[in-house]
């Protein structure tokens, strides 16, 4: 019996057309799922045995490995593959008869659960912010939260398409690279209350030992009134568009645009001067402006809503027109498909939330950027997610991974940069624009970016 409603078998043909560049059918057959394509009458694809567990919200699943190497298949990282939802897996896992292939493994229901995030929803196992954490995750427990399992096994379909269509041409992908930056704090005294900026004083003195900030501070913040400062600590956009322009990639600046929690949301607001300005050269430059909803806005449509028309206004007010609006949810608050669906409403175009903030990978199993779905809903959405790989203080801040600036750190972004790589995706990348104050910093983010050529993909 498949579980599978018409709207998602349509949503699964959407993700295999932008996969392949070929378009398929699907159709329930017996208990199982048969996939053909809708320009050729002879041959199918079918798959025998679908799994319940792919349409509920757990993380206990059963789990084995597959490896294609056995079967003359080939694992697009050379290893074998990981196969949560199943025990044991029968073998041969792939026949192939005159006019079908069948595959033993539900690939589309390892596909529908990862990418839209069944695991996660109503789940009560959350951390101190709200957000189900990666140690919760079956990725995590099974360990291959840093492995793309759904491009890996989406690759061995591709190979299975190909055999049974010998004469039709998969679409081919090319690596890319996206950096983004939320602009939690544009300058570190310009938008601060007397108080803060005394206690920020303290902080440079007694915690970072850095009297040069101290002293200047009340100057940068005098002189913030139309336009940051040079000598400001946080003010690094232009060094950040300088980096993106020399490899080829445009930054994403995403901006706070509400206040829903006074500790943790932004200090400025987007209708100032400065802001106004910095946005103005950030469009001038060729760079992306985008949303970075406020802390509580992630259970609120209205709020996240309110705050994308607040941006579009600023933007529409200096001239800025771009073909599309992104961004990502502020300390990477997330409760699905809540928030999936206020960005969707809220007329958005992408969403680059889903990373986990305690461990880096592949919280959504791939590195593609994917239209959206809400499960709950069976409805396909007009907005896209384009999967967060790596954070920067996930990696390097003592409250997650703890790996500092040193080797094992830019081993582990680039060993995630290579993955993406060798399936073909899209390394993204966030970076705060705060996070650029030593020279650590500067040092292990051009070397991110230096590691071997990237080209950007804006399509």
């Amino acid at each position: 019996m498949s579980h599978f409603t018409p709207a998602a078998l349509n949503w699964l043909c959407l993700i295999l057309e932008e996969r392949f560049g070929l378009n398929f059918h699907l159709q329930p057959s017996q208990d199982g799922l048969m996939l053909t394509l809708t320009d050729h009458d002879q041959g199918s694809i079918y798959f025998p045995k679908l799994e319940a567990a792919f349409h509920e919200s757990r993380s206990d699943l059963p789990f084995t490995q597959w490896d294609a190497s056995v079967e003359w298949w080939e694992s697009v990282l050379g290893e074998p593959l990981p196969a949560p939802g199943v025990a044991t897996l029968p073998k041969p896992l792939i026949e192939r008869q005159a006019q079908q292939a069948i595959i033993h493994y539900d690939i589309l229901g390892l596909t529908y659960w990862v990418l839209n995030r069944v695991e996660e929803i109503d789940r009560t196992d959350l951390d101190n912010h709200g957000r189900f954490p990666a140690t919760s995750s079956h990725a995590f427990k099974h360990g291959y939260l840093e492995r793309p399992v759904v491009d890996e096994w989406l690759h061995v379909l591709g190979q299975v398409i190909q055999k049974q269509w010998p004469q039709v041409e998969l679409k081919q992908h090319q690596f890319s690279m996206k950096v983004s930056h939320d602009v939690d704090a544009p300058s570190r005294y310009g938008f601060s209350s007397t108080k803060g900026m005394i206690r920020g004083m303290a902080g440079d003195v007694l915690k970072r030992k850095n009297f040069k900030s101290a002293l200047t501070a009340p100057f940068i913040r005098l002189n913030s009134s139309k336009k940051l400062h040079p000598a400001d600590p946080f003010n690094t956009f232009d060094w950040i568009m300088e980096q993106s322009e020399q490899h080829g990639l445009v930054s994403a600046f995403y901006f706070i645009c509400g206040r829903t929690d006074a500790s943790k949301d932004a200090d400025y607001e987007p209708e100032h001067p400065a802001i106004r300005e910095l946005m103005r050269r950030i469009h001038t430059r060729g760079h992306e402006i985008g949303l970075h909803p406020s802390y509580n806005s992630y259970q609120a449509p209205e709020a996240i809503a309110a705050e994308a028309e607040r941006l579009r206004a600023v933007m529409r007010e200096e001239g800025i027109s771009q073909n599309i609006l992104g961004g990502r949810m502020h300390y990477l608050r997330w409760e699905h498909p809540t928030t999936l669906q206020a960005w969707n409403d809220a007329g958005m175009s992408y969403d680059s939330t889903l990373s986990y903030a305690d461990l880096p990978g592949f919280r959504c199993g791939t590195c593609y950027e994917y239209p959206a779905f809400n499960s709950v809903t069976q409805q396909i959405l007009k907005i896209r997610i384009r999967p967060l790989i790596a954070m920067e203080c996930t990696i390097i801040a003592e409250r997650y991974m703890g790996l500092g600036y040193g080797k094992e750190a830019e081993s582990k972004f680039l060993e995630l940069k290579e993955k993406c790589r060798k399936v073909k995706g899209c390394f993204t990348l966030l970076w705060h624009n705060s996070h650029f104050a030593n020279q650590e910093d500067l040092t292990l983010y051009k070397q991110i970016l230096d590691s071997r050529s990237t080209r950007n993909n804006n399509d």
